[in-house]
């Protein structure tokens, strides 16, 4: 009988025109004047639409405001209520007030900076010597797990690697590069962009890949003499290599290199340098890929 009700009350919205208001009921209450439908029950609830992200992807030109269940956008793969927003879709569960300390649980999509589909949950930490007043992240831009020594060799533990001012990030897993390498060098006369930050972009407004002088200062105020500075310090930064800017191909191992924003030159970047005897900040061509560690 229900059933036979909500039809019923479907039919007449498609066909009583665009000032009728419907009701959903099984009490025969009138419906509100204000809504053009109006469901009510005690005993059952409203369920939107439900799929997958790869099949809300699919929806083509979504209406602003439109609303499904997404069966695997939560934040440990589970379902979350999602609405079309300015041209991107928001989750709708509510989250708690974030701080500083508190991990940043992002799902990476593959596209024009991440290089593949990944979800990674970034620790952070504040306190650091030479800049104690910023938040960092504790592992790479794009890394799924901590590294466990100074010279760990995993993909998971390297996380990504960019090009200076550049927003598209690279995977390198040692025998796969992904996407495909196609720029050999760069020549400009620019510091990295805001519009290709891919901290901002990925991780929100507010954090950015670290400055010349942000790294210069937690290098000198760390002591850092060495690789065990950096990678004893909070941010637990470990020898994730470089991307040759030839081909891609990863090398240098034995070392890591980081990213600033800071140009050096049309050619040439400032990155933080260390390995076994060094620690410092050095200058790197800027069509090399190296990591990112981002703060705010």
């Amino acid at each position: 009988m229900k059933k036979q009700i909500i039809c019923f009350a479907l039919i007449q919205l498609f066909l009583t025109g665009a000032f009728a208001q419907v009701g959903i009921n099984d009490d025969g209450s009138v419906s509100n004047a204000k809504a053009m439908l109006d469901v009510k029950s005690t005993t059952s609830g409203f369920l939107p639409p439900r799929m997958t992200r790869v099949q809300r992807g699919a929806i083509s030109s979504p209406a602003e405001g439109l609303m499904v269940i997404c069966t695997d956008c939560g934040v440990t793969g589970g379902a979350e209520l999602t609405v079309f927003l300015g041209a991107k879709w928001y989750s709708m569960n509510k989250q708690p007030q974030w701080s500083c300390g508190m991990p940043i649980i992002v799902t990476h999509t593959a596209g024009n900076v991440a290089p593949v589909d990944k979800q990674v949950s970034y620790g952070t930490v504040t306190g650091i010597p030479g800049e104690p007043d910023k938040c960092w992240i504790t592992r790479n831009l794009g890394a799924s797990q901590q590294a466990a020594s100074v010279d760990d060799t995993t993909e998971a533990a390297a996380g990504w690697y960019w090009q200076f001012n550049r927003k598209q990030g690279y995977m390198n897993n040692g025998t796969t590069l992904t996407p495909s390498w196609t720029i050999t060098g760069i020549n400009e006369d620019l510091s990295w962009q805001a519009a290709n930050d891919p901290c901002a972009i990925m991780l929100g407004s507010g954090w950015h890949v670290p400055t010349y002088n942000e790294w210069y200062h937690v290098d000198n105020s760390g002591g850092w003499g060495n690789w065990n500075g950096p990678w004893n310090s909070g941010l637990k930064l470990h020898a994730a290599g470089v991307l040759d800017y030839n081909n891609g191909s990863l090398g240098y191992h034995w070392a890591g290199f980081y990213w600033s924003s800071a140009q050096n030159g049309t050619t040439g970047g400032w990155y933080l340098n260390f390995y076994n005897a060094v620690s410092n900040v050095f200058y790197h061509l800027k069509a090399n890929g190296c990591s990112i560690r981002c703060l705010r």
